[in-house]
């Protein structure tokens, strides 16, 4: 995102209260609106069409599809997106536009082949054995396909630095769908749930349509070059590994939950736990500033100073190199402690509105026991994530996969003991998750600080790397 570093210094240049509400604003446009536009309609279609009056098995029917195709989407995006993000890097950087088209289709193919091979054999299941309508099944893999690539195209969308248009998409195709789900109920009479499904669905279907459309405007050569993406797979798998594991740590916890006695299963196909679920929402949702505070600190102040030290890396002198990478480190020290003091302010007072707020709409009991460890859990887990950026910085692939699976094994581990615990330690599975990523990235960035100068001089090979036989290891011989 290194288009919102550079807006952001314009804006914050200003250095004043109005040029800083603005700076807030727009960071919070490029992140996290799409997400709470999404969350804003489906709450007002629910309020206008009285959604808490229909039938109760309805009404979970459609809260575990709008579930499943959300967490399932990003788990089937999640294996691609990192490496697919190196190749187009690599490829602006040398210039090669014309090989980002080749990269676009590989991607979206994989995308919905992986999204087929889940997809399909869920419906089929949940139309034959849960005896849900076809019609309904049909648009629950519609929904989740549109998903797919609407998530896949945002990264696109993501290297032409047009964050706007991408929250402007959103918009478009929220406002469609809320038109759209008060004409299906009210002059078409379908059922509410389906109503709201369908129109959404749609919704979603406008969304990816526009952001592939303006891809196409962007990118307009095609250099067919599609086997150099796929090495780039081979050659990156172990950011397909850090990627896939985290995103699979984020919800392995629930999916442990999902297996106890007072988990929920809908139409026999459909399991989940609500109140934990219900929980874990609220405590992302506490900490997701998180996210617009480390993009906005690590475009401004961070990459200044790895720049420098990648500069005088280059061409500078022994003692340039060590005032930069000192600098650096400085730097990069000081971004993680910021961002963990902002973010525990937010959290803190986000937390307090939530406790007070909260049991006036309704939210109380369990979900509300539950949250508070769980708000704790996702305020390290979003700290450890930035650490694993970091290591992304220093190409440290291996220490980002050490992270990552520390955060999955300890999550899955800790939820296997909470289960057994009282309901206000539910939470525990994902705290000692983050907790344990958290201290393996930030051991890992101490090495990569002791042993930098081996990283980054010392990685080079004087023969290029191949297959086959070793060549002789003799380089004269006397006769």
């Amino acid at each position: 995102m290194a288009g919102i570093g550079v807006k952001l210094n314009k804006i914050f240049e200003k250095k004043s209260i109005l040029s800083g509400m603005f700076g807030v604003a727009y960071s919070t446009t490029a992140t996290v609106a799409p997400m709470f536009l999404v969350i804003g309609v489906v709450i007002l279609m629910q309020w206008v069409m009285g959604y808490s009056k229909i039938a109760y098995s309805s009404r979970e029917l459609f809260a575990s599809t709008i579930l499943y195709i959300f967490i399932f989407s990003l788990l089937c995006a999640a294996p691609f997106s990192a490496v697919l993000s190196k190749y187009l890097s690599d490829t602006i950087f040398e210039e090669r536009y014309e090989d980002i088209m080749p990269c676009f289709y590989v991607g979206l193919v994989m995308n919905v082949l992986l999204g087929s091979v889940v997809g399909i054999p869920f419906c089929v299941r949940e139309t034959i054995v849960g005896g849900v309508p076809i019609y309904y099944t049909m648009t629950t893999y519609l929904g989740f396909m549109s998903l797919i690539l609407v998530f896949y195209s945002m990264l696109y969308l993501s290297i032409t630095k047009d964050y706007s248009k991408i929250t402007l998409y959103f918009f478009i195709g929220m406002f469609t769908a809320f038109l759209l789900s008060l004409w299906f109920r009210f002059r078409l009479e379908f059922e509410v749930t389906y109503s709201v499904l369908l129109a959404l669905v749609i919704g979603f279907c406008i969304v990816a349509s526009l952001e592939i459309a303006r891809i196409h405007a962007y990118f307009h050569d095609n250099s067919g070059r599609y086997r150099q993406v796929l090495k780039y797979f081979r050659k990156y798998w172990q950011l397909i590994a850090v990627n896939f594991i985290y995103v699979l740590g984020l919800y392995i916890h629930n999916f442990v939950f999902w297996t106890t006695d007072e988990h929920t299963i809908v139409v026999k196909s459909f399991v989940s736990h609500t109140t934990y679920d219900m929980a874990t929402c609220l405590a992302m949702f506490t900490n997701l500033s998180a996210t617009v505070i480390f993009i906005s600190r690590i475009e401004m102040h961070f990459h200044e100073r790895y720049r420098a030290y990648s500069e005088a890396v280059i061409g500078g002198r022994g003692i340039d190199i060590r005032n930069a990478k000192s600098r650096m480190f400085r730097a990069l020290s000081t971004e993680i402690m910021s961002l963990a003091r902002l973010q525990f302010i937010i959290t803190v007072v986000a937390y307090l509105f939530c406790i007070i707020l909260l049991p006036l709409f309704g939210f109380g009991g369990e979900t509300m026991q539950i949250y508070p460890l769980l708000a704790v859990a996702y305020f390290i887990m979003f700290l450890m994530y930035a650490l694993i950026l970091f290591l992304y910085y220093f190409n440290d692939l291996y220490g980002a996969i050490l992270t990552s699976l520390a955060f999955l094994i300890g999550t899955f581990a800790g939820a296997l003991l909470a289960i057994h615990l009282p309901v206000i330690w539910y939470g525990t599975g994902l705290l000692i998750g983050a907790s344990a990523g958290w201290i393996t990235g930030y051991l890992r960035l101490h090495w990569i600080e002791v042993h930098i100068d081996e990283h980054i001089f010392c990685n080079g090979h004087i023969l290029k790397s191949g297959a086959g036989s070793r060549p002789d290891n003799r380089v004269y011989q006397w006769k």
